[in-house]
């Protein structure tokens, strides 16, 4: 299915701004404010942040076996009671997600377009951000002029975002034809919005991103944490055999065929665009940008662990 003949209430092609703010609900699974406190370390074992933080945090009153270096004196000189200042860890995550719309993502096979899976990914892992404390900013590539979005924190800035992604993709959808425009200057946008040691999460098939992105983007890693989201669908993976026309934004029409199955070949042998896909991961994994094949087909459900995993390491 392409994006030419979108229905405006269908899910598959209509990007709904209800239906991320819906997802808050599968991305907080296993996540509680007692695991705020905790290392988000990968692995099984969970161990608590040692010192009292370095960030203010609130004023009460004495207790005792408090530690007299944390006494308030303003506080206790106002009240003539003593008081304590207490402190909280300086966790400040700020994320930004670079959802891809461009016209190469207004494609899909099942259940959905590419760029509504991406939409799906990022606002899963941006309730998991905003959840646990940190600022969650957007940048969206399309045809058009981009949309971009300072990281903030709490429901507001997902509700910022969330609409931000609806209606970026509602105006994709309305120039669906127009061409692929370089990725290589959102990078450079996102740059921008994030502090050094910043994370930025890209979710993208990364068709056609431009003749400096990977350039740029492995220079980026030096500052940044670089996470890649490498949206699949099915028929990129596995093509039945047959004829299948296509049409370019240039105008141009053809037909390619894809072939059957040799009698040799190994029946369970991964299909050469997953093999692509995921060599594709580990070239970018050797440059210190980790990433994740998110298979359009499976579905938000089926997206919410993988989310859980790429928090784990921002």
């Amino acid at each position: 299915m392409t994006a030419t003949a979108a229905p405006e209430t269908n899910p598959a092609f209509h990007l709904s701004g209800e239906a991320l703010m819906g997802l808050r609900h599968l991305a907080r699974r296993g996540v509680t404010p007692a695991t705020r406190t905790l290392a988000g370390l990968p692995g099984g074992i969970v161990t608590k942040r040692r010192g009292r933080g370095s960030e203010p945090d609130d004023v009460r009153l004495w207790s005792e076996g408090d530690d007299r270096r944390h006494i308030d004196r303003n506080a206790t000189a106002r009240t003539g009671i003593l008081h304590v200042r207490t402190h909280h860890d300086e966790r400040d995550r700020a994320v930004v997600l670079l959802a891809d719309f461009r016209p190469s993502m207004l494609f899909g096979t099942r259940r959905a377009l590419r760029s509504v899976a991406a939409a799906e990914a990022l606002a899963l892992l941006g309730w998991r951000v905003v959840g646990d404390g940190g600022r969650v900013g957007l940048v969206v590539a399309g045809a058009d002029e981009p949309t971009a979005l300072r990281p903030a924190g709490g429901e507001r800035a997902m509700t910022a975002v969330t609409g931000a992604l609806a209606s970026a993709h509602a105006r994709a959808l309305a120039q669906p034809t127009a061409a692929d425009p370089p990725l290589d200057a959102l990078l450079t946008l996102a740059r921008s919005l994030l502090p050094s040691g910043g994370h930025l999460v890209l979710a993208s098939a990364l068709d056609s991103p431009g003749p400096d992105f990977d350039r740029l983007l492995t220079l980026l890693a030096e500052s940044l944490s670089i996470r890649l989201i490498l949206v699949s669908d099915a028929f990129e993976r596995s093509r039945p055999p047959g004829f299948y026309p296509f049409a370019l934004p240039d105008g141009r029409r053809g037909t390619v065929q894809s072939a059957r199955q040799s009698a040799r070949q190994p029946a369970r042998e991964p299909a050469p665009a997953r093999l692509a896909a995921d060599e594709r991961l580990a070239d970018y994994a050797r440059r210190g940008i980790a990433g994740l094949r998110l298979d359009v087909e499976a579905g938000p459900e089926a997206y919410a662990p993988l989310m859980e995993r790429l928090d784990a390491v921002l």
